[in-house]
C-alpha cells in the first residue's frame, strides 16, 4: 500500500541560510532575503524509496522541492518521467487549488523542501512582493517546461514514417540506460566536468543544445569550455546575450559583433551614440549581467525562409536576408535570448547563468567584446595584459582590415549573403582577380616599405599562425623585392633547432617543438649578427631524421650589399629572438588570413576556420593525411599560435592579410568530400560536421580561374612555385 504525502516523515526545519536552500536553482535564484523568509513557512520532510511522495487525484496542494534523492512520475500507472535533485513539483496545485494529475513516487531517499497551500495563502497575505516573486519564478520554470514539451512533440511528429517509441536506450562511455522518447540531453549530462562547465552535448557526435530531446537510440557525450568547440558555443552565446542587451538598451542601437581578437572581438557600432564609448561599454556590460540575473535562457524556433527573410528585412539585418535568397531549406532555425533573433548556426548555451567573466571595454578604436577566459589560459595571463594586448589587436585588426572593407564595399560585397549572390550573378572571374590583385598590390606596399629602408633593415623575419600561406607570401614577396634590386637570402629557424634530446618536453611529456628554448638561441644570435656585420658564415643545419644539429652544417653565406636576410619561423616575431640586434635593422611581418565576411550580425567566418580548412585540403593532397587526424592535430597546433605568435603580432612592422575573398568556394570543391570521409565515431566528427555546416552555405567555385601564383594553390596544389 502506498502512502500518502500527509504520512512523510518530518525532519528539521530549515534554518535561514540553509545550504541546501541555496543549492536548489530554484530557490538560489531569490536574494538572502526573500529565501530567508520563505525557509520559515518550508517544512523539512523525507521519503523512502517505493514509497508515494503524492497520489495521482490527491488533495495535497503543496508545492515540493527536491533537495536530495530521485523519483520517477506516474500517470495511470504509466512512467511519465523522472524527478531529481534541484527540481521541483506541485506548483499548480499550489496556486489554483487542483487535484494531483500524477504521483510521485521515491526510487531512492529522498529529502523534500514542502510549502503547503496555508503557509502559501499565509504568505500572500502577511508578504505579497515575496509571494508575487516566487509566483513569478514558478511561471518561468513551467514555460520552460511547456517549450520542452513542445520540442519533444515536434520530434515525434517528425518521426512519422518511423515507429513510435515510448522509450530509447543511450550510451554514456560503456553504459546504457533507457529513458523516454523526448527526454532533454542535459537532463541526462552532469552541470560540470573536468572542473568546466557542460555548455552542450555530443548527440553521435553532433553539437546539440542541452535543451535538445532525445528521439531515438543514441550515444551521449559532454562539450565543456575545455573543448575548442565548447569554447565557440560560449562566445557565440555571450555575443547574442550582447545584442539582447544593447535591444533592451535601446531598441535603435543597431550594433554587430566583428573581427576576432583572440580573447574577444570588436563590437561595430553602426549608428552615432548618445554619451561616450565608456558609457556604452559600461550600460552593456551592465545590461547583459541583468539578463543573467533575471534568468533568460536561449530558445530555437524554426521558422519559413519567408518568415525568416521578412523578418531580417524589416530589422535591418540586411546580410542575413541576402543569405536566405540562397537558402535551399524549406525552413531557417532561429535563436534568442529575449527580443533579438539570429540565425541559429550552431548551438547556443541554454542557461544564461553560464556566460559570466566577460566584459565589454571601450578603446579610441570603438567597443571590444572579451569573452570568458578558456580554461587553458585562466592562470597564465594576467587580465590587464589580455585587454592591453586585445585593445593593440583591434587597432592594428582595424588599420590593416579598414582598405580591405572598403573595396569589398565597391564591390558590393560586405557578407556571405552577398558573395553567394555575386557568384550567382557570374562575376566570379573578376571577384578572383580583384581579390588577387588587391593582395599583389600590397605585397609590391610591403617590398617598396623595405627596399626603402635598405641601408638600415638586413633582416626581415616572417612569421604567422599554421596554414596562413607563409611560403607562398615569402616566395611572392622576394620576387617584389629583387624587382626592386634586392636579393633575399633564405634561412629557415627550423635549422636551429638543438639536439632532440635537450629538447623540452611539454604537459603530456613529448618533445615541445614549438617552445622558444627548443632553438639553439646563442649560436642564431651569433650567426644573424656576423651576418650582418658583413662576414662569411658556415650557417646551421638540423637532421630531422636522427634528431642531430650540425652548428655549421648549412650554407656558407654572405650577406652583400644588395642582399637582405629572410627569416622564417615560428618566433620569427618574438623580440627575444635577437634582443642585442639594433632594431632599425629588422622588418618583421605578421602573415595571417584575417578578413572574415558576415553571415548576420552575430555569426561571421572564423579566421582560424579557414585555416583549418586550408590545411586540411593540403594535408590530404601534399602530406596523405586524412581529415580527422588533422582535425584532431589543430588543438596543439592552436595552443602553440596562442603562446609563440599570438602575442607578439601587433609588435610587427607589417601585417599581411592572405584571406582571398572566394577561397571558401573554391575549398568547397576539396574539402567537401575530405570531412565526408571523417567517421561518426571518431572524435573529429564533431568539428568536421559544423565545418560542413559552414561551406553548404557557400555557392561552390571551381578552380579554374585561380591563378599559379595565388597563395590558394599552395593549399589545393597546381602552384607556379616550387616548395
Amino acid at each position: 500500500m502506498m502512502i500518502r504525502s500527509r504520512e512523510l516523515t518530518p525532519s528539521t526545519a530549515f534554518v535561514a541560510d540553509d545550504s541546501a536552500l541555496r543549492d536548489h536553482p530554484l530557490l538560489g535564484m531569490l536574494d538572502d532575503g526573500d529565501r530567508a523568509a520563505l525557509a520559515q513557512r518550508l517544512e523539512r520532510l523525507t521519503c523512502e524509496p517505493a514509497v508515494a511522495v503524492v497520489t495521482q487525484g490527491d488533495t495535497d496542494r503543496g508545492l515540493y522541492f527536491v533537495l536530495e534523492g530521485e523519483a520517477r512520475a506516474l500517470r495511470d500507472g504509466m512512467d511519465i518521467g523522472s524527478i531529481n535533485v534541484g527540481e521541483h513539483f506541485g506548483e499548480l496545485g499550489l496556486v489554483l487549488g487542483t487535484p494531483r494529475a500524477v504521483s510521485i513516487q521515491a526510487l531512492a531517499h529522498m529529502e523534500l523542501a514542502r510549502l503547503s497551500r496555508e503557509r502559501y495563502m499565509e504568505l500572500c497575505e502577511s508578504d505579497p512582493q515575496l509571494a508575487t516573486r516566487l509566483l513569478e519564478t514558478l511561471l518561468g520554470g513551467v514555460a520552460h517546461r511547456l517549450e520542452q514539451m513542445t520540442e519533444s512533440v515536434g520530434v515525434l511528429l517528425r518521426e512519422r514514417s518511423l515507429p513510435r517509441r515510448a522509450e530509447v536506450r543511450v550510451r554514456m562511455g560503456t553504459q546504457w540506460q533507457t529513458v523516454r522518447t523526448g527526454t532533454p540531453v542535459g537532463a541526462l549530462l552532469p552541470r560540470q566536468y573536468d572542473g568546466d562547465p557542460v555548455v552542450a552535448g555530443l548527440l553521435d557526435r553532433r553539437i546539440v543544445p542541452l535543451s535538445w530531446p532525445i528521439s531515438s537510440p543514441c550515444a551521449l557525450d559532454v562539450l565543456t569550455t575545455g573543448h575548442a568547440e565548447g569554447q565557440m558555443v560560449l562566445r557565440r552565446s555571450v555575443s547574442l546575450l550582447l545584442l539582447e542587451a544593447a535591444y533592451h538598451l535601446d531598441p535603435n542601437l543597431r550594433i554587430e559583433t566583428g573581427y576576432s581578437l583572440g580573447f574577444g572581438c570588436r563590437i561595430q557600432v553602426m549608428e552615432p551614440i548618445t554619451g561616450t564609448p565608456a558609457r556604452l561599454a559600461r550600460e552593456l556590460e551592465e545590461g547583459m549581467k541583468a539578463l543573467i540575473a533575471s534568468g533568460a535562457r536561449a530558445r530555437e524556433e524554426w521558422w519559413t525562409v519567408e518568415e525568416a527573410r521578412d523578418h531580417f528585412r524589416d530589422r535591418g539585418w540586411l546580410s542575413a536576408a541576402s543569405l536566405l535568397k540562397t537558402w535551399h531549406h524549406r525552413t531557417v532555425p532561429m535563436c534568442s535570448y529575449g527580443e533579438v533573433y539570429a540565425l541559429s548556426l550552431e548551438p547556443l548555451v541554454e542557461d544564461a547563468r553560464l556566460l559570466g567573466g566577460f566584459h565589454v571595454i571601450s578603446d579610441t578604436s570603438g567597443l571590444i567584446l572579451q569573452y570568458p577566459p578558456a580554461a587553458a589560459s585562466r592562470q597564465d595571463r594576467a587580465a590587464s595584459a589580455v585587454v592591453a594586448d586585445m585593445r593593440a589587436i583591434a587597432r592594428q585588426t582595424m588599420d590593416m582590415t579598414s582598405p580591405q572593407e572598403q573595396w569589398l564595399a565597391a564591390l558590393g560585397i560586405s557578407s556571405v549573403g552577398s558573395f553567394n549572390e555575386a557568384c550567382i550573378g557570374g562575376n566570379v572571374s573578376q571577384m578572383i582577380h580583384v581579390s588577387e590583385g588587391f593582395q599583389e598590390k600590397r605585397i609590391i606596399e610591403i617590398a617598396d616599405r623595405i627596399s626603402a629602408q635598405r641601408k638600415e633593415v638586413r633582416i626581415v623575419c616572417i612569421a604567422g599562425p599554421s596554414s596562413s600561406g607563409k611560403t607562398t607570401f615569402i616566395k611572392r614577396l622576394n620576387v617584389q623585392l629583387q624587382v626592386n634590386g634586392l636579393r633575399p637570402v633564405p634561412i629557415s629557424l627550423d635549422n636551429y633547432y638543438i639536439d632532440r634530446d635537450r629538447t623540452p618536453r611539454d604537459a603530456k611529456g613529448e618533445f615541445d617543438f614549438e617552445a622558444f628554448e627548443a632553438l639553439s638561441l646563442d649560436l642564431l644570435r651569433d650567426h644573424m649578427a656576423r651576418l650582418t656585420a658583413g662576414e662569411e658564415v658556415a650557417t646551421a643545419h638540423y637532421d630531422f631524421h636522427t634528431g642531430k644539429s650540425h652548428p655549421n652544417g648549412g650554407p656558407v653565406l654572405t650577406v652583400g650589399p644588395d642582399e637582405i636576410l629572410s627569416l622564417e619561423g615560428i618566433h620569427g616575431l618574438n623580440p627575444g629572438l635577437l634582443p642585442g640586434m639594433d632594431p632599425a635593422k629588422v622588418f618583421t611581418i605578421f602573415v595571417c588570413p584575417l578578413a572574415q565576411l558576415a553571415f548576420d550580425r552575430l555569426n561571421r567566418i572564423n579566421g582560424s576556420d579557414v585555416r583549418l580548412i586550408r590545411r586540411i585540403v593540403r594535408d590530404r593532397h601534399g602530406r596523405n593525411h586524412n581529415a580527422a587526424a588533422t582535425i584532431a592535430r589543430w588543438p596543439s597546433v592552436r595552443a602553440g599560435e596562442r603562446a609563440h605568435i599570438f602575442p607578439y603580432q601587433h609588435n610587427s612592422s607589417a601585417v599581411f592579410d592572405t584571406s582571398l575573398l572566394y577561397e571558401l568556394g573554391v575549398l568547397k570543391v576539396f574539402a567537401q568530400r575530405y570531412l565526408l570521409e571523417v567517421e561518426q565515431t571518431d572524435p573529429s566528427f564533431a568539428t568536421a560536421s559544423r565545418l560542413l555546416g559552414m561551406l553548404d552555405r557557400f555557392v561552390t567555385i571551381y578552380p579554374d580561374h585561380v591563378p599559379p601564383t595565388s597563395i590558394l594553390r599552395e593549399f589545393i596544389g597546381s602552384s607556379g612555385f616550387e616548395y
